[in-house]
């Protein structure tokens, strides 16, 4: 097939060659919404390429023609594509789009967050609209809620919340420009994962953040005996973790569907573990006797960045969760995937997964993906 007979793509998408977009576009592609463009950046060109070709492999047969690599910027008005978005062989015939790339980063620099999370996500608004899309499709988070002292639903947004650092406040500035262009017509569906570690069935994943370090800090310690800080409140705090295979699960079954237009999904574990019951199952699956130390907030946030300096990467901006005050239910995914199969599954389940992929992978890094 000749470039001038390449069918041009039907969908548009963000967040590629990352590790949730990857697994979620070969999924878009298996049902036949091809072809795709990707938006990505130079930097990431060679890693995309080679995810590109595995995924037309394992679902086109080897056909090429299916996902189509722009390189652009989110941040840059336009996306950094030129004329594309106006071309009705390149661009202008978008039907859909995913908007997936963010910083996913607790620690994330004020000015890199508010040009990618939030002017990025205008700008992938602007040109969804400019191309007139039937369905945008927007990966927001569960921690739009910031310290908000409840049940946090997908009902919750403006709640005048606090945050915990730049990535919640600025994911939630996004999320809010994406809900005022649904109410001014824009046909999206919004999702809100949970925190979101490995496969429940391989364990795999390429950033070892979040709860990571609560395993890093276990396996840097004598078995028979490691410590793990308790903040006050630690005992009624819940962590909510899901696996990447439910929350592609879940996106790619309420993607595909014409009802879920309009609505906002949260993809979380409706019954999560408190943190003592998480920490009592990863040291199991390690095989570490712990115990834990109450100490006040700063205390466990100077100890993390001294540890962090002898090697034991323990981010700083993690304690904040474990005594993190908001609990995440999620009512209207519950009823939109009954009698689907899709559901978490309990953490017990699959986290000596988690931990035998981190210990057969050491050299994961914790740097996202920018």
């Amino acid at each position: 097939m000749t470039a001038a007979e390449t069918p041009p793509p039907n969908v548009l998408f963000t967040g590629f060659p990352g590790f949730l977009g990857s697994a979620l576009l070969r999924r878009v592609l298996a049902r036949g919404d091809g072809p795709v463009a990707c938006l990505i950046q130079p930097r990431y060109r060679e890693l995309a390429e080679e995810r590109a070709r595995a995924i037309v492999a394992a679902v086109d047969g080897g056909d090429e023609s299916a996902i189509h690599l722009y390189e652009g910027d989110i941040t840059a008005r336009g996306l950094g594509v030129g004329a594309a978005l106006d071309d009705p062989g390149r661009l202008a015939g978008v039907t859909e789009c995913y908007h997936l790339a963010a910083v996913y980063d607790l620690g994330v620099d004020p000015d890199v967050a508010e040009a990618v999370n939030v002017r990025g996500t205008d700008h992938v608004l602007d040109a969804a609209e400019r191309v007139d899309v039937d369905r945008f499709h927007y990966v927001s988070t569960c921690y739009v809620s910031g310290r908000y002292d409840g049940v946090f639903t997908e009902s919750h947004l403006r709640e005048g919340q606090s945050f915990n650092n730049h990535y919640e406040s600025t994911k939630y500035r996004a999320e809010v420009a994406v809900r005022e262009r649904m109410d001014a017509g824009l046909p999206a569906t919004v999702y809100r994962p949970a925190i979101a570690v490995g496969d429940s069935r391989t364990g795999e994943t390429d950033k070892f953040d979040g709860p990571y370090n609560l395993l890093r800090l276990l396996l840097a310690q004598p078995a028979r005996l490691s410590i793990v800080p308790s903040l006050p409140g630690s005992r009624e705090t819940e962590l909510n973790v899901v696996p990447r295979d439910f929350v592609v699960d879940a996106v790619a079954e309420l993607s595909g569907r014409p009802d879920t237009v309009g609505e906002v999904y949260q993809l979380c574990d409706s019954d999560p573990r408190t943190v003592p019951a998480f920490v009592d199952a990863l040291a199991a699956a390690v095989g570490h006797r712990t115990v834990s130390v109450p100490v006040p907030t700063a205390v466990a946030k100077t100890a993390s960045r001294l540890l962090s300096r002898l090697s034991v990467r323990v981010d700083p901006a993690t304690i904040d969760y474990l005594d993190h005050p908001a609990r995440y239910r999620c009512p209207e995914t519950r009823e939109a995937l009954d009698g689907t199969g899709i559901a978490v599954p309990p953490f017990e389940s699959y986290v000596d997964r988690l931990v035998a992929f981190a210990r057969s992978n050491p050299d994961v890094g914790s740097t996202p993906m920018t």
